[in-house]
């Protein structure tokens, strides 16, 4: 028995949900973040959790945290500068890419600058097949002076890119010990290494992910463990991964690209979490921080994983989380433009100097200014006492903004909450549409710092009829650190067609494939209980030039049931196109398999309901749908099962605050969630 933790740094707060288990209690926190001095913030959390909640660091068992600072390292273009190595010819793979349109449907679209220009992109003699067979012994010599090249050009790392490496990863391994023995002030990583999987530009471009943020993650993560040691913490730090799992930290520093998306799989996972335990079905999950909001579907009660998400302008091709991302966030900035129009993002104003209102130097409009200046924030310490309301400085702000655009303040202020909404509204709708979902059977469900602030907003947009906030709805990514399963993804390509012959080159896969994951799991994660594996294979009949993902059991290759593993692909073809081919020969391009050991989840004990409407703290005045009202403030510690209220109305806690107009009646379920539901 001991202490769990879990954190999530994002662009403004750090959060922090620490688990009991002795007692079950669950305590959680709000620090702002140290950008200057990383891991800073983890020493002021743990010690402000050791002086409230009486935590003992050297009782803590498990330390698990998600971030932000591979994916913000992209997106701020703040990466390390590299340089590319591929085979002669090959030079121009990542420019061509797909050759795709970014916005199919702009004539001004423009691709984005790609992460290593061409004057660092080398290629050198040499070639392997599509057998794995060697047709050129690789240019020694060439090599070398191709990375004495990269070292003049600027480059601080070097990505090894090779054809039809992911067959065998030998020439690419090779060429990697020329380059560290000829440059050893250069890192190097492999395209095989970090993905190894057919088609040379998703290879390549994943390892140039891995590659570009890894300095910047690395000297994190190494200071995170500096921190947790200096504050005497015991645990292993962990970290959450993109594809919604967890590993040991100290991988993350060479495994770059497999936590980019660190920080918004933890909301997401925290979140069906939550859903399940409410019985909700169907949602879609709204993360709104500081910097951006993040929305993802629950389907069943699991989160949606793919690959191919948008890592800022760039696709990341390890599977993961399926969560989409707008830069609307409680700090992001409202400006006129040339053209005298309201804008608001994606630049935000962070935790330094963070919203005016923070009175932390910021002198900027923010969104969270824009609701301070309606009243609708303020009424209680914000964020566990971490910062102080300062609504004339919002006032002022946002004074700026309405005297160019011949508003009142309070107009103004409701202008940049409803420009913020549009641009969810518009980003959801790309969501739905590729998931070809009906909004009003799901749930809306908004946490993070601003998620209930906006939530009910959105939700009256899109048409969502209800809305449930969780209990603690600033710390729910904290919180899916703590359900994290250990989990990762292992791949093999083969490329063969879907025939008897071929069964034991299935089975050979399979067995090297759980061999592998095992290993990772065991070996690097020291997990010793029960292990679950879920399968499944890239396919497509022949002639196609792309395959879909379809879920497979391992007995079916095992026992050689090729009719199983048909009608699997024919049934996910069926679901996606509307049709499938009975007849049609089947290629089975890549064999996936996801190896995980399960965490314990915590409890959530149920409360008994109680009698009788709940009490607001007080009225407040405070500007909704256009005027002036008073509004009844509720504490949320005061709201218990069974509370029922109606809106227009304001629920303040320590880690947010939720905004109900009219139009939504409020009850509070028996695990202390607020459910929302829109009157007819």
């Amino acid at each position: 028995m001991g202490w769990r933790i879990g954190v999530d740094i994002g662009g403004t707060f750090i959060d922090f949900c620490a688990l009991d288990d002795a007692t079950g209690a669950m305590h959680t926190l709000k620090v702002l973040t140290t950008p200057d001095e990383p891991g800073r913030e983890v020493l002021e959390g743990v010690g402000l959790l050791q002086s409230r909640h009486g935590l003992d660091p050297a009782a803590v068992t498990a330390f698990v945290h998600g971030t932000t600072v591979g994916i913000n390292t992209v997106i701020q273009r703040k990466g390390a500068p590299l340089a590319l190595v591929t085979n002669a010819g090959f030079e121009d793979v990542v420019e061509l890419a797909r050759l795709r349109m970014p916005e199919m449907y702009s004539l001004f679209c423009a691709r984005p600058d790609p992460l290593i220009p061409r004057d660092r992109i080398f290629g050198v003699p040499g070639r392997m097949l599509a057998d794995g067979s060697v047709a050129e012994a690789l240019d020694e010599a060439a090599l070398r002076d191709a990375a004495a090249k990269a070292r003049a050009a600027g480059a601080s790392g070097l990505i090894l890119s090779f054809l039809h490496s992911y067959r065998d990863p030998a020439q690419e391994r090779a060429a990697k010990a020329i380059i560290q023995a000829a440059e050893p002030g250069l890192f190097v990583f492999c395209g095989a290494e970090i993905w190894p999987v057919i088609r040379e530009y998703e290879r390549t471009t994943t390892a140039i992910l891995n590659g570009y943020v890894h300095p910047r993650v690395d000297r994190y993560l190494a200071s995170l463990e500096a921190a947790l040691a200096a504050r005497g913490v015991a645990a292993t730090p962990m970290i959450t991964k993109s594809n919604g799992g967890i590993m040991r930290a100290a991988l993350g520093r060479s495994a770059c690209v497999s936590m980019l998306l660190s920080g918004t799989a933890s909301g997401v996972m925290g979140a069906a979490f939550l859903a399940r335990a409410a019985g909700v079905g169907r949602a879609l999950t709204l993360d709104i921080g500081g910097t951006s909001a993040d929305v993802a579907l629950i389907l069943d009660g699991q989160p949606q994983f793919g690959t191919g998400e948008m890592i800022g302008e760039f696709p990341l091709h390890v599977p993961s989380v399926s969560v989409s991302s707008i830069g609307e966030g409680g700090g992001s900035i409202a400006s006129v433009d040339g053209f005298g129009m309201l804008t608001v993002g994606p630049e935000s104003a962070g935790s330094t100097p963070g919203p005016a209102c923070y009175g932390r130097g910021g002198d900027r409009a923010t969104i969270t200014d824009a609701l301070a200046v309606c009243g609708l924030l303020g009424h209680v310490p914000l964020a566990y006492s971490s910062v102080t309301m300062d609504r004339g400085r919002a006032a002022a702000v946002v004074g700026h903004l309405a005297t160019r655009l011949g508003r009142t303040a309070e107009e103004t202020a409701e202008a940049i909450v409803d420009v913020a909404v549009s641009s969810m509204f518009a980003e959801v709708n790309k969501l739905v549409a590729r998931y070809g979902v009906d909004l009003r059977d799901f749930t809306l469900l908004p946490f993070g710092g601003a998620g209930p602030m906006l939530g009910c907003l959105l939700a009256r947009e899109l048409g969502i009829a209800r809305v449930m906030i969780p209990r603690r709805p600033g710390v729910v990514s904290a919180l899916g650190g703590l359900i994290a399963d250990a989990k990762t993804d292992v791949v093999r390509t083969l490329f063969l067609e879907l025939e008897a012959a071929n069964l034991p080159a299935l089975r050979a896969a399979l067995a090297a494939l759980r061999a592998e994951g095992e290993r990772w799991l065991r070996d690097d994660q020291r997990y010793e209980g029960p292990v679950a594996l879920r399968l499944t294979a890239d396919m497509r009949y022949r002639g196609q030039s792309f395959e879909i993902e379809a879920p497979l059991e391992p007995a079916w290759i095992e026992a050689g049931d090729i009719a199983a593993l048909r009608g699997a692909f024919d049934r996910q073809h069926h679901a996606i196109y509307d049709f499938h081919d009975a007849e049609a020969a089947i290629q089975v391009v890549n064999l996936r398999l996801v190896v995980i050991g399960a965490t314990a989840p915590p409890l959530m004990p149920e409360e008994p309901p109680v009698e009788g409407p709940p009490a607001p703290e007080r009225l407040v005045r405070a500007w909704l749908d256009g005027a002036w009202r008073e509004v009844p403030l509720f504490l949320r510690a005061t709201l218990r099962h069974g509370h029922a209220f109606h809106g227009p109305a304001i629920v303040a806690q320590e880690d947010s605050t939720a905004i109900i107009p009219a139009g939504f009646a409020a009850h509070v379920d028996a695990l202390g969630n607020l459910h929302l539901s829109a009157e007819a």
